[in-house]
């Protein structure tokens, strides 16, 4: 919902960023790379040891370096194919290794019921599986545009609750993870039939290399 309508106010503050990491001499690519390392080194380690607070606002910040690399991309003379593929697998693993720490810490230090347990793990499965939707879709051929939780509001929820309850904000946690859990099966569901009502959706594929053709004639 917000990744469109967002990128146009946070301009005014991603755009002079951009532009200093390119007198700097980074690519896009390097930022994309660096930004995902410190993500996933901030999750491991700040939510494990219970500085949630302190996570939730550096991931907050490198957080932005997804709109960084791909602003320094248009100004550097466009994007590449590779670029945006690494910028989506590095996606992948800064949220995998988000909600997999927030997992953990409500395991270990929260000791969460264990319905809260299995709706963390379901918004960990669902980000991967909403993109993944997407992702097959579109090479499909499918325009599988927008969804209830996409990847910003994802981030915004869950930082925004970790981030309450390292303030001492109770059940903070709790209330985002259900919100996440729900909004994510809502929106895996929402852009499946979004797929299935696509006019090229019963058009038939070729099988998989190795895979027996029904339709060839046996001698």
């Amino acid at each position: 919902m917000l990744s469109a309508s967002g990128r146009k106010p946070a301009a005014v503050f991603i755009e002079p960023i951009a532009r200093f990491f390119l007198r700097l001499g980074l690519t896009p690519n390097q930022v994309t790379r660096l930004g995902a390392l410190a993500s996933v080194v901030v999750a491991v380690v700040a939510i494990p040891t219970n500085h949630l607070f302190l996570a939730a606002i550096i991931s907050g910040l490198f957080a932005a370096f997804d709109m960084v690399d791909g602003t320094m991309a248009r100004m550097y003379g466009g994007g590449t194919k590779f670029g945006a593929t690494l910028d989506a697998t590095c996606d992948r693993i800064t949220d995998g290794a988000l909600f997999a720490a927030i997992t953990y810490w409500l395991m270990v230090e929260y000791d969460a019921s264990l319905p809260l347990i299995a709706a963390s793990f379901t918004v960990l499965v669902a980000s991967q599986v909403i993109s993944y939707v997407k992702a097959r879709g579109e090479a499909s051929g499918f325009k599988i545009n927008g969804g209830l939780v996409e990847r910003p509001e994802r981030l915004i929820i869950g930082l925004v609750g970790l981030g309450l309850q390292g303030l001492g904000v109770p059940y903070a946690i709790d209330v985002a993870i259900w919100v996440l859990a729900i909004g994510s099966i809502y929106t895996v569901a929402q852009r499946l039939r979004i797929a299935a009502n696509d006019p090229h959706a019963n058009e038939i594929i070729a099988p998989p290399k190795g895979a027996v053709d029904p339709n060839r004639k046996r001698k």
